[in-house]
């Protein structure tokens, strides 16, 4: 049972870090990382995000978090603004949309690569197990 679940590990882990060499690989055509445009996309769902908010939401530290947004601002992709107390909020630059945009269209290509060998139902199946999984319900 044990070393049944580890290999059950291992195989999400594998399935992981394909899709994210593949993206990553790929993304770079766009002039952006896996990191990068993961952090686009979570500012786009929540403008005006704090740095904790947002580093939550892309499964960072803060301080890694912080880190990336400082380049993010640097190659002009988003705007850091003053909010309330010391908190910074995130917003996206035309640049930062339009990188957002291209990112969307590779991933997609990319994902439906990745999945290609699964049918529309094993893909619903497996979505739905993961969602159980992340929600604890396991049922």
């Amino acid at each position: 049972m044990l070393e049944e679940l580890q290999i059950l590990g291992r195989a999400v882990k594998q399935a992981q870090y394909k899709q994210h060499r593949a993206l990553d690989s790929r993304l770079a055509t766009a002039g952006t990382t896996l990191a990068q445009w993961d952090a686009l996309r979570a500012i786009s769902r929540a403008p005006g995000a704090s740095a904790r908010a947002l580093a939550a939401a892309t499964f960072q530290s803060e301080q890694a978090f912080g880190t990336l947004a400082g380049r993010l601002t640097a190659l002009g992709l988003i705007d850091r603004r003053p909010g309330v107390g010391r908190r910074l909020e995130h917003y996206l630059t035309t640049s930062g949309e339009e990188v957002l945009s291209a990112g969307h269209r590779i991933a997609d290509e990319v994902l439906a690569s990745c999945y290609s060998h699964l049918s529309p139902g094993d893909r619903a199946t497996l979505l739905d197990l993961l969602q159980r999984i992340e929600d604890g319900t396991g049922t």
